[in-house]
């Protein structure tokens, strides 16, 4: 894979963090506007928002998925709160998950719902602000479940909580944890709960995992910040192949030196210096495609790859499927 093979689309787009793909080819991302923003093939979008008297600032959505009804999962990054939000295409926004345990829940990174039906959601950190937490030392995040008995915390201790997603056989939750630079994975039970975490790989320098998905033959991709590159991870082995390389060799010294050292601060993350403009998130394209869309951080537009592999498909779409 080269950079050079990589198409951006769209423009005018905030903070397009997570993307997905409906089972039609249909592309949405999060944007920092409040909403969902649907993407046309000529470029343009439309912007999907609403308004809901639980959050007088608005939403921050962050990561994004499909519900069961057709609507959207929102998580909600905001500057102090959190929770899961659901936006309908015709603008309908209501509280789905505001807390855990009686207590409200802080800034919300992830949210997504998997082939049971369940309901995860992460919690990068309970540090304020959150980028005191940007070290290796990161250890406060968690995963909420919410499922039949209930919503409750499933897992804890997690070293920035990012993406997680229930593993095509539906055997683990695999999560990202970003500051301390591994993918890891939970068994579960019949019954969806958790066991104890396994790392399944740990990254190098400058590589700071965001986003992931399945592909076709049991591989789990990762996005990276900072670095900007797509790896590949076998799970069977832990083996990490780089399969796009996008970073630039000064500002990822720069970014380690600063993390080593625990001193990061957000302005140090404010530039990617690299074209995939601190890529944050995968969604393969529709079924049988070996194509997938990339989401960032910093830029106001897409990203669009040739893959060697085509994705497993996302449950969505079989619900996609059963409901066209």
């Amino acid at each position: 894979m080269q950079i050079s093979d990589v198409t951006f689309h769209g423009s005018g787009l905030v903070r397009p963090e997570s993307v997905i793909v409906r089972r039609d080819g249909a592309v949405f991302c999060a944007d920092f506007r409040g909403g969902v923003a649907a993407l046309s093939p000529d470029g343009s979008h439309r912007l999907i928002t609403g308004a809901t008297a639980d959050l007088p600032h608005g939403l921050k959505p962050n990561g994004i998925a499909f519900d069961r009804d057709g609507s959207f999962l929102l998580a909600h990054l905001g500057a102090d709160d959190g929770g899961v939000f659901r936006l309908t295409e015709s603008g309908q926004v209501t509280p789905v998950l505001r807390a855990v345990d009686g207590v409200d829940l802080p800034p919300t990174n992830y949210a997504m719902r998997d082939a049971a039906g369940r309901l995860w959601a992460t919690i990068s950190t309970q540090v304020r602000p959150r980028s005191a937490d940007w070290t290796p030392r990161a250890n406060t995040g968690f995963i909420v479940l919410v499922d039949d008995r209930g919503a409750r915390i499933a897992a804890d201790g997690l070293g920035y909580t990012n993406e997680c997603h229930v593993s095509p056989d539906g055997r683990h939750l695999y999560v990202n944890e970003t500051y301390t630079r591994r993918l890891s994975r939970f068994p579960l039970t019949e019954d969806g709960t958790p066991g104890a975490k396994e790392i399944i790989a740990e990254f190098g320098a400058g590589e700071f995992p965001d986003g992931l998905a399945f592909d076709a033959e049991g591989h789990v991709w990762v996005t990276i910040i900072v670095a900007n590159r797509l790896l590949r991870v076998d799970p069977r082995t832990g083996r990490v192949t780089r399969m796009l390389d996008a970073g630039d060799p000064a500002h990822i010294a720069r970014i380690e030196s600063a993390y080593r050292s625990a001193t990061l601060v957000p302005e140090d993350l404010a530039q990617a210096h690299s074209p995939l403009a601190n890529v944050s998130s995968l969604a393969f394209t529709g079924p049988g495609e070996r194509a997938a869309w990339l989401g960032c951080l910093l830029a106001d537009r897409i990203t669009r790859t040739p893959m060697p592999v085509a994705g497993h498909p996302p449950p969505h779409w079989s619900w996609q499927e059963d409901t066209a």
